[in-house]
Parts: structure tokens; C-alpha cells; sequence
């Protein structure tokens, strides 16, 4: 039978298995921003760990916006995904409603019996502020991100955190929102080089972010990093390849991808405990070409 089913070429109809095992071997994994270099590393964790017990991942670009979010959610519902990994910009009430097992991919609030895996994103800012103090920095600008209601929200509080710990001058003017991508780095540089007391470093709550400030602080005539410190988060590849090369605090993207992963199949398997599980996953200083101490 073996030798006339190579002969053949028979391929399994997964579409007919599945109606009599309740599976389909598919997981959905739907990230915020696929042209963010950050996502294929842990799409490539989350591949790798579920290959091996024969699930294959669709990708979803929910691009923030939340309605497309939403119909990729009952895109994985009707087509009975066995799992579903996200970063979210829902809330947990449509995540909830869909039935199926599910994964955070970062750590927050607002989902309470979900499994969640990510970067410590609270202490990696905190870690980042306090080594440009440490370089002597005092006057710090923080390019957040532009926030839903269920993201971002770690950096900020950690940004607040170190202010008060550090006994600084609270400047509202030296924390700008912008979208997460180039332009709006350029952006949010360009209104923070236009204070009338600039800051002598910047924080990027992500590497895009930061890019785009170091694309605009050149524009402006400025020395990257005799002039004006710039450091981002994430650690994606194009950080090492600017000029000059970007400090950042490098996250677990691929041991992220493989981790939950790992949750989503006990949950698949039902070998999981009913309460949500929390993995937070440390972030790491990369020192690059980027910061130095503030000019005399």
C-alpha cells in the first residue's frame, strides 16, 4: 500500500481529516505591523517550534487597525484555526469571543486569562534611561508610540518612573506620540530639535522610531552622537547598519516566537492549567556608535 501511495503521490486532504479529527493543524499568528523587521523573527520562532508536530502558520497583518483585526479573528474562527498567537489592538472581549486557544505576544493588561509571552519592556526602559544618565545625560526626550488602549502603556509608566526616581525636572514637551514607523520618528524629532531647550538624548520606544529620529536629526545638520545621544528598543536588524550604528535594547524576538508557541500547543492539547500563564522574557543593552555623554 506504502509503495503505491509514493507512486501515486498521494498528499493527505487535510480539509477531510479534519472533519474527522477536529483539527486543522493551522494557526493563525496576526501582528500589528508586518514591515516592522521585528515580527519575522518571532515568526520564525513561532514556525519553528510548531513544524516539527505538523501545524502549519498563516500570517495576518492587522496594520492597527482594529476592524481589520477584528475579521482576521473571525477569518480564524471560521475557518477553524486550532490557535491563534496576537498582538492585539482589540480588547480581550473579541479575542474571548472567537473560542479558540490563544497566545499574547507581549505582556500587558486587560487579558486576564490568556496566556501572555514577551520582553519586559518596563525594566528594558527603565535599563535604557538609566544608562544614558549614567553617560550623564539629564535632559532626556521619549518618542512613544502611538497607543491603543491596550499597548504601550509599560514604556510610558517606566519613562514617569525614572523622572521621579531620579528626582528630574518633569518637561512635558519632551515626550512626543507619533505613529510606529519612519515618518513618524522624523516627525516627532523634528518637534523635539524645535524646543527652545532641546534634549541631549532621545529614547524611541521602538528601533523604527528611533531610525526615523536619526534620519531627521541629520537633516537638521546634527552629529549623531556629539550632539544629540538617539537609542531605540528591539534590536531588528537594520539597527546595526545605520550610521552610525543604533544603541538599543535587543528583545528575545525569536525565544518569544518559540515560547508561545510552546503555550499554544497545551492549550491546542488541553494539557494547560485554566489560569492564564505569564512568560516575560528580559531585555539586553546593545551599546553601538549611536550615544555618548552630552557635549560640554
Amino acid at each position: 500500500m506504502w509503495k503505491a501511495i509514493r507512486k501515486l503521490g498521494y498528499e493527505r486532504n487535510a480539509v477531510a481529516s479534519s472533519l474527522r479529527t477536529d483539527r486543522t493543524y493551522m494557526v493563525m499568528l496576526v501582528t500589528p505591523d508586518i514591515a516592522n523587521p521585528f515580527w519575522p523573527e518571532v515568526a520564525r520562532g513561532l514556525q519553528d517550534t510548531l513544524e516539527e508536530p505538523g501545524y502549519s502558520v498563516v500570517l495576518g497583518n492587522g496594520d492597527w487597525d482594529e476592524r481589520r483585526e477584528v475579521r482576521l479573528l473571525k477569518t480564524t474562527r471560521r475557518n477553524r484555526f486550532d490557535g491563534i498567537a496576537i498582538n492585539p489592538t482589540t480588547n480581550s472581549r473579541e479575542l474571548q469571543a472567537i473560542g479558540i486557544p490563544a497566545v499574547i505576544l507581549g505582556v500587558r493588561d486587560g487579558f486576564p486569562n490568556f496566556d501572555m509571552v514577551g520582553a519586559d519592556s518596563y525594566s528594558g526602559t527603565l535599563e535604557a534611561l538609566s544608562y544614558l544618565y549614567r553617560l550623564g545625560h539629564r535632559r532626556i526626550g521619549f518618542i512613544r508610540g502611538h497607543r491603543t488602549p491596550v499597548s504601550g502603556q509599560a514604556r510610558d509608566r517606566a519613562y514617569q518612573e525614572f523622572i521621579e526616581q531620579r528626582r528630574l525636572p518633569l518637561d512635558e514637551s519632551l515626550v512626543v506620540e507619533a505613529p510606529y514607523d519612519l515618518k513618524g520618528g522624523r516627525k516627532a524629532m523634528q518637534s523635539l530639535l524645535g524646543l527652545r531647550r532641546r534634549p541631549t538624548a532621545v529614547l524611541a520606544a521602538n528601533d523604527i522610531l528611533a531610525i526615523g529620529a536619526m534620519q531627521a536629526t541629520a537633516t537638521a545638520g546634527l552629529n549623531i552622537p556629539a550632539d544629540l545621544s538617539i537609542m531605540g528598543m528591539d534590536d531588528i536588524y537594520p539597527a546595526s547598519l545605520t550610521t552610525p550604528p543604533l544603541t538599543t535594547m535587543a528583545k528575545p524576538k525569536y525565544d518569544i516566537g518559540c515560547q508561545a508557541a510552546r503555550f499554544l500547543l497545551e492549550r491546542i492539547e488541553g494539557s494547560a492549567s485554566r489560569a492564564g500563564r505569564r512568560c516575560v522574557l528580559p531585555c539586553q543593552l546593545v551599546e553601538r556608535g549611536s550615544t555618548a555623554p552630552p557635549p560640554a
